[in-house]
């Protein structure tokens, strides 16, 4: 990584890490960005249980569906309903987790 990349860029919030976990569990970010989320992953305890929660839930919804992807669209339309729940959810509460 480059040194004048922006220190805010490579820092990531929990709820970033949150919101992108799905991306890491399909292999959809880039190196940079795998490095960087897998770097919160292990120092942050919270972030790492829900990884480990969506990674069971892949796993179930792979072993149920026999492999079938969603169509683009579907697994866009997801995407962005993932994010705004995360947001939502995030604002509500104080940066030590209570909520607001």
């Amino acid at each position: 990584m480059s040194a004048e990349i922006d220190p805010e860029f490579t820092q990531l919030d929990c709820s970033a890490v949150i919101a992108d976990v799905w991306l890491l569990l399909d292999n959809e970010c880039d190196p940079d960005a795998r490095e960087r989320l897998r770097a919160h992953l292990d120092g942050c305890p919270a972030c790492l249980a829900h990884y480990g929660i969506e990674a069971q839930l892949k796993t179930l919804i792979n072993r149920k569906c026999g492999g079938e992807q969603a169509p683009a669209g579907l697994r866009d339309r997801l995407r962005v309903e993932i994010r705004k729940t995360v947001i939502v959810r995030e604002a509500g509460r104080h940066a030590d987790g209570t909520e607001a």
